[in-house]
């Protein structure tokens, strides 16, 4: 099957980024793929992070990738889908996770689908984005109506996806492995302490962006009450604080508990990551919302259980009880009771052996046999 690909890859940071590397290099084992990646993705002053050029040493760099599509110079839009049209392409696929790209993705697809057979695929990381609002939702609907196919990563974005779309061809797929991550020589856990100033502590990680729905200040406001019962413990924050940055500091400093706490604020580079997962005996995701996370694939890779509350796919990727724990979202109880938990008897080491049969549930076959089968 010929495809074309439109989405960022290195020199860009993310998640996102990531995803659509990976998709590429695992599309491309069967496929004839055009990727078609951004030679500008955001203007600086709409960005909300420092940069979103990645840092990496470790950088993950497709090959063949072809940097055409400026978000802001409607000439490259117009570019890409000649590109496109030129390749002859069966299938289109768009990554779709922000309002931002409807002018974009709307004039590229309008283009194509005027000039060639070809099917659009959407695969939604966000239907809705977070934090959105009424024009965000009508730029969605305006550009998803385009898509002739849908993939989606959790059940809620499934039924977000049937209030946008009239009754769409679409396919639940929970985010694959990001195994994009992982080095041959992981540090072991006494070495990633060590350097990180925790030597003999009980150590959890809440890893990636800070945002408010990510449930950061709940998670911060419990922290007393988990040191009451467990003085040793220690909590990494480590990721990029998006806005609001005082009002985390503020109420750590409130509730005096400094050190109790190591906050590395910033995109952490490939090669750093490692460490704070390595380092920790499990993760937690007190999200107040969410669609899928990659966080969670993330922590698998580096064999930690996690911690989560039942929201978006987090319910379906963490098996209560096999893999970490599940908790209602905005009940601070239940997430003292599950993280303790986790420490009694060390569960959280009878949780890392289950990890390995369960990852395999989120395989990159799995995504591209999903892709495929909506040609059968």
């Amino acid at each position: 099957m010929k495809i074309s690909l439109i989405g960022p890859t290195y020199p860009y940071r993310g998640g996102i980024s990531h995803h659509t590397t990976l998709l590429f290099e695992n599309l491309s084992k069967k496929h004839d793929v055009l990727f078609i990646t951004f030679k500008r993705q955001y203007p600086k002053i709409l960005y909300p992070g420092k940069t979103d050029i990645d840092p990496s040493k470790f950088a993950f760099k497709p090959r063949g990738a072809l940097s055409i599509l400026d978000s802001i110079n409607p000439l490259t839009w117009i570019k890409t889908a000649i590109k496109i049209i030129y390749s002859k392409p069966d299938l289109v696929i768009f990554p779709w996770w922000v309002a931002f790209w409807t002018p974009q993705f709307y004039t590229i697809s309008t283009i194509v689908k005027k000039f060639t057979s070809a099917k659009i695929l959407f695969i939604c990381h966000n239907v809705v984005e977070h934090e959105s609002s009424l024009l965000k939702k009508f730029m969605t609907r305006l550009v998803l109506k385009k898509g002739d196919f849908f993939i989606v990563h959790s059940k809620d974005d499934q039924n977000n996806l049937n209030y946008v779309v009239n009754n769409p061809n679409v396919k639940l797929c929970f985010l694959p492995n990001f195994d994009i991550l992982k080095i041959d020589h992981l540090p072991s856990k006494e070495d990633a302490k060590h350097e990180l100033g925790l030597d003999n502590k009980d150590t959890i990680l809440f890893f990636g962006f800070i945002r408010p729905y990510k449930g950061l200040l709940p998670l911060i406001q419990i922290m007393p009450k988990l040191i009451e019962q467990k003085p040793d413990l220690r909590l990494l924050i480590v990721g990029e604080f998006w806005k609001d940055k005082d009002l985390y500091y503020n109420l750590i400093n409130t509730l005096n508990i400094q050190r109790f706490l190591r906050v590395y604020d910033g995109y952490i580079p490939n090669e750093q990551v490692p460490k704070y997962f390595c380092a920790s005996d499990f993760v937690v995701l007190p999200y107040k919302s969410a669609t899928g996370s990659a966080i969670v694939q993330m922590a698998y890779n580096f064999n930690k259980p996690v911690v989560a509350t039942k929201v978006g796919s987090l319910s379906d990727v963490v098996m209560d009880g096999v893999t970490g724990y599940l908790v209602d979202k905005d009940n601070p109880e239940q997430l003292i009771q599950a993280i303790l938990k986790m420490f009694e008897n060390r569960k959280f080491m009878e949780f890392e052996k289950n990890i390995p049969e369960i990852e395999k549930n989120f395989s990159w076959d799995t995504m591209i046999n999903s892709i495929e089968s909506f040609f059968k």
